[in-house]
């Protein structure tokens, strides 16, 4: 597993289309889209006539497809397609997806977005009764899992197996005859259904990716649900009666594109609001407020209007500079902050300034762009951070899985204030999260996973636990330790 925290990053988006003849070149605009969640790889399956075809690669989308008669070749009218980031196995090529599966009987290419929490125990089972595994992905697991199930059906196999991983995932299932979606039973990652113009159905991770290839919304995908389309249309059912919805607010808070939509709310109001309850509960006296290119902008408007404090551009952000997190050495990381950000100097020297930013992590960045500010003549920075302090590591699909390495688990706001350089630093409380957010659930925390603020896991930890538990007593034991010096 993959332990050290780089920066905050999903793991991957999915894209499935089915019954149009273009569908290889929708399958690529589509994951254009959703390039935001995952930029280590990228992969297109279609199925031309019963037959299937992969071609995938380490990079970006675009060079992955680097020249157009990659894209020509493949054929057919259906397909999936998937961008990675990492959390679970290496950054290789046999890692990258969709995953391809030659039988003596039939074809597969499974695409997968999450991380499993019972992965490393189940794939011990399936190696000891005779499985090979090509890949260290966790994403495998599920398709060893359709081959061994006794069931009489595919669809049936396909669901005994759902029953047996744990975790977030939204899968894409590409057969020689139907393609299968899948949501865990407590939809942590986002998964959503779309239909063209013509008829082909679309299931992509955000709605962001249905606009861009020209696809009505249709519905959200929700925890325990499997999808089937096939030639007779879309079928929904239930592979599960144990569900409950369990949201990434991340989602919510960075990932998700602004103009995207979960469960019927629109990411950028959410965040919007965010920035408003934000102004509320943490006033600043203050100049001018500013954001964090590119994800904090909607947070900081909403500060502003809340506030009445005018919203500048004291950032500017280089869109053409490598990510920082990639880095092989942390003094290059923190290097790379300055070539993907600049101050403003004619705006900031001299003025006091609320910096409005969705989350902290490492801290790394908020060091760096802190002294930027400072460094071009600003004359207070008060932080402000729109999401709650993440304390815990997160097992469902974001690359936390250590608590090591979130500064606010390690250190007070008080101590990261001074970390920082900021004047001032505070953070969005749970309650104001939720209620930015504001899903329409009864379930717990109105339908959010909140975890990473709070240590509340919706579900068993698995494989996870003893590591997760150890390590919380070891955090505990040294702040304990700490404040018996104080």
């Amino acid at each position: 597993m993959q332990s050290e925290v780089k920066s905050l990053n999903e793991e991957c988006g999915v894209f499935g289309i089915w019954g149009t003849p273009d569908a290889a070149k929708l399958t690529y605009f589509g994951l254009f889209a959703l390039q935001h969640r995952g930029q280590e790889g990228a992969g297109i399956t279609v199925n031309e006539q019963g037959r299937l075809r992969t071609e995938r690669g380490l990079g970006l989308l675009t060079d992955v497809f680097s020249s157009q008669q990659k894209l020509n070749d493949l054929r057919g009218t259906a397909a999936i397609g998937h961008v990675r980031y990492s959390t679970a196995g290496a950054n290789t090529l046999e890692n990258v997806q969709p995953l391809p599966f030659n039988f003596s009987d039939t074809q597969f290419a499974l695409a997968h977005n999450g991380n499993l929490t019972n992965a490393i125990s189940l794939r011990k089972d399936l190696e000891a009764s005779g499985a090979i595994f090509h890949s260290s992905s966790d994403s495998e697991i599920l398709m060893h899992l359709i081959r061994c199930s006794k069931a009489a059906t595919l669809d049936e196999q396909v669901k005994a197996a759902l029953r047996k991983i744990k975790g977030g995932f939204a899968y894409l299932l590409l057969t020689k005859d139907r393609l299968y979606a899948a949501l865990d039973p407590n939809g942590f990652r986002p998964l959503v259904v779309g239909q063209l113009a013509n008829g082909a159905y679309v299931v992509c991770s955000e709605t962001c990716a249905l606009n861009v290839v020209g696809a009505t919304f249709k519905c959200d995908v929700h925890p325990g649900e499997l999808l089937i389309i096939d030639a007779a249309g879309l079928r929904i059912e239930q592979y599960t009666n144990k569900t409950k919805l369990a949201i990434c607010s991340m989602e919510f808070i960075y990932f998700a594109r602004p103009d995207s939509e979960i469960y019927g709310v629109n990411v950028h109001s959410a965040r919007k609001r965010m920035g408003k309850l934000l102004a509320r509960e943490h006033p600043a006296d203050a100049d001018m407020v500013i954001g964090v290119p590119n994800s904090s902008l909607s947070a900081a408007s909403g500060y502003s209007e809340e506030s009445g404090l005018p919203y500048e551009i004291g950032l500017v952000k280089n869109q053409y500079s490598a990510r920082t997190f990639i880095e092989p050495t942390q003094e290059l990381r923190e290097q790379g902050v300055f070539l993907k950000l600049s101050a403003v100097k004619g705006v900031v020297a001299g003025k006091r300034v609320v910096l409005v930013d969705d989350s902290i992590v490492r801290g790394t960045t908020s060091r760096r762009i802190v002294k930027l500010l400072k460094d071009a003549g600003a004359k207070e920075v008060h932080l402000r951070i729109a999401s709650p302090p993440l304390r815990f590591p997160c097992f469902y699909g974001i690359d936390i899985q250590s608590a090591r390495e979130l500064i606010a688990a390690n250190q007070s706001v008080a101590e990261m204030a001074a970390t920082f350089g900021c004047d001032s630093l505070a953070f969005l409380s749970t309650a104001n999260l939720i209620k930015a957010i504001n899903l329409k659930s009864a379930a717990p925390y109105h339908g959010l996973c909140v975890a990473y603020f709070n240590g509340d896991y919706p579900t068993p930890l698995y494989d996870y636990q003893e590591e997760y538990d150890t390590e919380q007593q070891q955090l505990a034991h040294e702040r304990g330790e700490l404040n018996g010096c104080v």
